[in-house]
């Protein structure tokens, strides 16, 4: 065996240690979101809560794994959005922007925290507003809940990414919704928010993936987006592009100061993981980050909308396949949710009803769940119709 190859071995969830990682960054984004929901509030500005979300990730990585021999890379692995309305992803503004949270307001929140480059993802959707939320808002938000639900079920070894593809375009149909185009539930690996394998949440034409099939020991973050709307984001405004990852595998001599002077921070500062240009000097930032995006150095993730007046909704999980199951590791309750639409097809209704835990014969004991978390976790889902409440079954 070679090198790599054990490296490879030893680094997922066959390792003790590894899915404790994967645990304990889960624990941490999983509270940073119940903080986040905390501080949405009518007239809050948008930059202070995307702050406060990526403080409290920073701060508490901080504080686990101190007393270790070797030193271990901690903290924010995507940093927090907070996406309004019809504005569909990656919204994380710089401070100087003065854009406030309205009563009404249909609040995607989306944030990643790692430890030890094992990262744990976690998007929701919060309306803000109190009582239950009813009408298109409810069945958008539904259908990207209950398209989760089926996903958790079906991301399990021995299935292919086709098959949670097309499930989850059935399920956006019952809810007359859509799934968002361009969306992929990528493979994590350490160090890898992004990897190779993929699950395309809309299959066309012009976006072709690579057939795969789950396995054991794999890490998945299944990323759901549906709109009310035609579900094709447009890019309205470059400038709005804040966060950005650095391309490892490229390379090309800047020629402006102020960009070469960015590059090295960023190099420094945020060599693999995904980070907000709001972590730079602004003014020089916004000369230096051009440069760098044109010539490939910089990957962006633009800020896309839908257009004004669609309702968008954002559910996000980081999934363990375990051996003995799917380990849904990140979620946060929703609302009660009121939704105009009622799932009677049978397909949905059997995938829905699939355990997420590989039986055991001999009817081992229930694990005691965590606190706030289910502890029968092979229970079955409910499709979200209007006599039922939404809390995820995990």
């Amino acid at each position: 065996m070679s090198d790599d190859e054990r490296e490879e071995k030893e680094l997922d969830l066959s390792s003790a240690e590894v899915v404790t990682k994967y645990k304990t960054a889960a624990e941490i984004v999983n509270k940073a979101l119940k903080l986040v929901i905390s501080e949405c509030k009518p007239k809050a500005k948008i930059v202070d809560i995307c702050e406060k979300g990526d403080s409290y990730i920073r701060e508490q990585t901080g504080n686990v794994y101190k007393n270790v021999k070797r030193k271990i890379e901690r903290g924010v692995a995507f940093p927090t959005c907070l996406s309004v309305n019809n504005v569909v992803c990656h919204f994380s503004p710089l401070a100087s922007d003065e854009a406030v949270l309205e009563e009404g307001d249909i609040l995607k929140i989306d944030m990643a925290c790692h430890i030890d480059g094992f990262i744990a993802v976690v998007a929701h959707t919060h309306v803000l507003q109190e009582g239950p939320v009813t009408g298109r808002a409810a069945d958008v938000i539904a259908a990207a809940n209950t398209a989760a639900e089926v996903a958790l079920r079906l991301v399990r070894p021995g299935k292919k990414n086709k098959d949670v593809s097309d499930a989850i375009q059935k399920v956006a149909a019952a809810y007359d919704c859509k799934i968002v185009e361009g969306v992929l539930s990528h493979q994590m690996k350490q160090f890898v928010i992004d990897g190779n394998k993929v699950v395309l949440s809309l299959s066309n034409p012009d976006t072709r993936v690579d057939e795969a099939e789950f396995e054991e020991n794999e890490v998945y973050a299944i990323d759901i987006v549906t709109s009310t709307g035609d579900g094709k984001p447009k890019l309205l405004d470059e400038k709005q592009t804040t966060i950005y990852k650095r391309a490892v595998d490229k390379s090309y001599h800047l020629k402006m100061k102020a960009s070469r002077f960015i590059f090295s921070e960023i190099s420094q500062k945020f060599p693999i993981m995904p980070f907000s240009a709001r972590a730079l000097e602004e003014k020089r930032a916004r000369l230096g980050l051009v440069e760098c995006v044109n010539h490939e150095l910089l990957q962006p993730y633009p800020v896309l909308h839908e257009k004004p007046g669609d309702f968008v909704a954002h559910i996000k999980f980081t999934v363990l396949l375990m051996p003995n199951g799917s380990d849904r590791i990140t979620t946060h309750p929703l609302q009660e949710l009121q939704p105009t639409k009622t799932i009677d097809d049978p397909d949905i209704k059997a995938w829905l009803a699939l355990g997420t835990k590989t039986k055991k014969k001999g009817g081992g004991k229930k694990k005691k769940g965590k606190k706030g978390e289910k502890a029968d976790e092979s229970a079955e889902a409910e499709p979200m119709d209007s006599t039922n409440e939404a809390t995820p079954q995990e």
